[in-house]
């Protein structure tokens, strides 16, 4: 009795509610039927088919009765939060139609939305995901406007991080795919797009920094034909992630890591002709005179990123750095033969930062290395001996050669070795081992190569400084076959290979190349392998995922 007392009740409700939306449709001034909108807003109040269809109509006529948006939007939203999964749905369909007539509601609706990005329902999800592209469609900038604001920055940080989290994955995943349709006028859109990421990396990981700055160099407004200072722009935006204006603590390895990190994101805009001063000032101010006290895992890193942005320093620059430079180069050059020493990885990286800094500005190594070069300048100091320096220098090349070679050589023994038990291996697990050590031993020959390549014009009282690209660093040509080159500029995860720590392997477990048990090849393979570029590890606010802290790791 009370189910058929349910059904007729259901029909009244519905029958009711055609007629207030039959005598709307019909009047030719609907603002004049204000009782019958308001007995649609009374009927989400009922039975569920009633508020499947009040759902519908409520958005349909929102235009014509402002003196009950408030109470019409307040009702569609408890028809959101309804437990019927139908009625949610269909409440959720009815948002964008809100804006359609009225364009002020767009920011409140998005809000709206992007709360409901958390639901675990897939087709409410997917609801929520049309709802929020037909807005976009609408009106890219307001609704942009509205989702970033569930991103935050540390003046409004976001309230609730799952949230938070759906929006930056719908962003990636469904507006920054289809930029080219959605943002029109393409430079003020654009431009607009570019200060609301600006505004939210205030607080970002390490993940979703390089999201962002992937994404703002797809721009056509920082493209290959945009003016200097567009490039001068996202170099800001880069420092500024690196907190360069930051008290710096050696403790503080996050702070190290990002760093690092941002050095080599700024790489391809450096490359194009944006300064890295500021960079290489701290760098040289802070994080080189206390290189012995990083993180072991970030020295390599650090060389790697001097090395690949000496080519583009300014001659300022590379006279004020090549003090440090030299200094380090020298405390990895050793000048008696002892192996334990030794870093080929180290010294390749330090030679090449010398010899690029060095061509900008050759007559600072008179006083450095006691060499004799001529400029006519008073920065010569031609008038001063500076040959026990000179001594001591080129005898620390000359015994680098003799390690070096000497190292080729057990290198060349090992790589014979390699190709036997290649030949002999039976299981893939074998052969997968051997190709590592093969890989990792022809990187370490690359590096050995490249020493003696720059070691050799050292050794002249007057010597030649490279400063072309004729030098293929060992780690960028290692690795060119599978990354592309914009991949490894940005600080991308790389691939497995000996250049960038994940070919650790064989000298973490005692295997020198080949197995040979050799002290100095273990010891070589030991700098070739260690570090390289960072990825995010973890999650949270905190670069290196530990809490709100910018770490970067």
């Amino acid at each position: 009795m009370s189910d058929a007392l349910s059904a007729a009740d259901d029909s009244k409700h519905i029958e009711e509610l055609y007629k207030y939306v039959e005598r709307l449709n019909e009047a030719t001034d609907k603002s004049q039927n204000l009782k019958d909108y308001q007995g649609i807003i009374d009927m989400a109040n009922s039975s569920i088919k009633a508020k499947q269809l009040a759902a519908q109509f409520i958005p349909r006529f929102f235009k014509f009765f402002p003196s009950l948006s408030g109470s019409a939007i307040d009702t569609h939203l408890d028809l959101i939060e309804a437990e019927e999964l139908g009625v949610r749905v269909q409440a959720i369909r009815g948002l964008p139609l809100f804006c359609k007539d009225t364009p002020e509601h767009i920011a409140k609706i998005v809000d709206i939305l992007g709360q409901l990005l958390v639901s675990e329902e897939f087709v409410e999800r997917d609801a929520v995901h049309k709802a929020l592209m037909s807005l976009l469609t609408q009106d890219v900038k307001a609704s942009l406007t509205g989702l970033f604001k569930h991103i935050g920055c540390v003046d409004e940080p976001s309230s609730d991080e799952t949230i938070r989290e759906k929006v930056l994955s719908f962003i990636r995943d469904k507006v920054f795919p289809i930029k080219a349709e959605l943002l029109k006028p393409q430079e003020e859109m654009e431009r607009h797009i570019t200060d609301l990421i600006k505004k939210s990396l205030e607080d970002v990981t390490g993940a979703e920094f390089r999201m962002f700055m992937d994404f703002l160099k797809s721009l056509s407004i920082f493209g290959e034909k945009a003016p200097p200072e567009r490039m001068k722009e996202l170099i800001g935006i880069i420092e500024g992630q690196a907190d360069l204006d930051a008290q710096f603590n050696v403790a503080d390895a996050d702070h190290i890591d990002r760093l690092i990190s941002c050095v080599y994101m700024a790489l391809p805009f450096v490359v194009r002709g944006a300064s890295s001063s500021k960079f290489l000032n701290y760098l040289n101010k802070h994080i080189i005179p206390v290189f012995d006290k990083l993180p072991e895992e970030r020295k390599l890193d650090l060389l790697k990123a001097l090395a690949e942005v000496s080519p583009y320093t300014t001659p300022q620059d590379s006279r004020q750095i090549l003090p440090n430079v030299v200094q380090l180069l020298k405390k990895y050059m050793p000048r008696k033969k002892t192996v334990e020493e030794m870093n080929f990885t180290y010294v390749e990286c330090l030679l090449y930062t010398f010899h690029h800094l060095a061509h900008k500005v050759p007559n600072a190594t008179n006083s450095l290395c006691g060499y004799k070069i001529v400029t006519g300048q008073p920065s010569d100091r031609l008038g001063e001996d500076f040959s026990e320096l000179n001594k001591d220098f080129t005898e620390r090349l000359s015994n680098v050669e003799e390690l070096t070679r000497a190292t080729m050589k057990k290198l060349t023994q090992g790589m014979a070795e390699h190709n036997k038990a290649m030949a002999a291996a039976k299981s893939d697990e074998a052969k997968d081992s051997i190709k590592t050590q093969k890989q990792n031993t022809t990187t370490g020959l690359r590096t050995c190569n490249n020493i003696l390549a720059m070691t050799k014009p050292l050794h002249s009282k007057t010597p030649s400084f490279i400063g072309d690209k004729s030098i293929n660093l060992s780690w960028k040509e290692a690795t060119k076959p599978s990354v592309p080159a914009t991949t490894t500029a940005t600080g991308g995860k790389r691939p497995v290979t000996a250049a960038n720590g994940s070919g650790n392997v064989a000298s973490k477990k005692g295997r020198g190349a080949g197995g040979l048990p050799n002290q100095l090849v273990n010891r070589a393979l030991e700098g070739l392998s260690h570090g390289g570029r960072s990825g995010t590890r973890g999650r949270g606010r905190g670069w290196g995922g530990r809490g709100r802290g910018r770490g970067f790791r």
